[in-house]
């Protein structure tokens, strides 16, 4: 992957740190790194050309400035518009579609669609986070098998706030535990980096000045193990989360997503409850029948 290839990207960088170590970095950092169509499939591209070079073995998921990730941007005008320069990669349809039939296609192909496709990619994935992840932004961390955090990194899921039942690639139980979940989703409070580690979901909390020297090192260690031995433990341990009924339970909470949508939409025109969004965003002109998500 050289560095000619990487500046066709408009949302991200990426940039090989070893051969056998890639690095691919948000790079929307004027808004948090807020997640638009462009930059999801962007992320798609460099995950299938890294997925394809077969001298990779570690992805390193990073951020430029100081947020790995505000979440999806509310302030996209219309998702379809953003999609239509683009392949789906699953095979869903209906994208332009009036009512639930639209948003749920949207939502399955880029959101649910895209976490999934990437928590089964074949090489090893490494989230390096700093700042706040927040919804959407736990939909880029969660599908990574290794999550390092700074010591000021925060991890929130405020779609409760929105009225919407969780974002919706839903492993908050598989990363929290049930209670914790739970206390994440009522409240839509933020879980430090020190929190997240004592509770799983984060491998390793170090200082923000060597976050990045601590990922490199972590991958260049994993790096040195045979390629198919990484692949077929990833793919063991990744059927042992499934065996415990993951996949069933992330179709009903999708599905239950959708039915918030619909609600707000009936209750407000809206798909999303705008009492719990900042002022800026609360005009309806700018959300009415559009496929926004948080």
């Amino acid at each position: 992957m050289s560095d000619s290839r990487a500046k066709v990207f408009e949302t991200i960088l990426v940039d090989k740190v070893s051969p056998e170590v890639v690095r691919i970095a948000l790079n929307r950092p004027d808004s948090r790194n807020a997640q638009n169509a462009a930059m999801l499939y962007e992320l798609n591209t460099a995950f299938n050309e890294a997925a394809r070079d077969d001298a990779v073995k570690v992805i390193i998921l990073s951020a430029q400035g100081k947020h790995f990730s505000s979440g999806h941007d509310l302030r996209v005008p219309d998702f379809v518009a953003e999609m239509a320069p683009w392949d789906p990669v699953g095979t869903w349809c209906g994208f332009s579609c009036a009512g639930a039939e639209g948003r749920m296609g949207i939502e399955k192909e880029m959101f649910l669609g895209l976490s999934e496709r990437w928590r089964n990619i074949p090489k090893v994935t490494i989230a390096q986070v700093q700042g706040k992840a927040i919804s959407g932004g736990l939909m880029l961390i969660w599908p990574c098998d290794i999550i390092i955090a700074a010591e000021d990194a925060e991890f929130a899921d405020n779609t409760g706030e929105i009225g919407v039942a969780g974002a919706e690639f839903f492993n908050h139980p598989w990363e929290l535990g049930v209670r914790k979940a739970k206390e994440m989703l009522f409240t839509s409070d933020f879980i430090g980096a020190h929190e997240a580690h004592r509770l799983g979901m984060v491998n390793h909390v170090v200082p923000n000045e060597e976050l990045q020297s601590f990922t490199e090192a972590m991958a260049q260690k994993i790096a040195r193990k045979p390629s198919f031995t990484l692949k077929l433990l990833k793919e063991a341990v990744n059927a042992a989360q499934d065996a415990q009924g993951r996949v069933n339970a992330m179709g009903t909470s999708f599905a239950l997503h959708q039915l918030s949508h619909s609600h707000n939409e009936q209750v407000f025109g809206l798909p999303i409850d705008p009492t719990g969004l900042p002022a800026s965003l609360k005009d309806k002109a700018a959300w009415k029948g559009k496929p926004a998500s948080e």
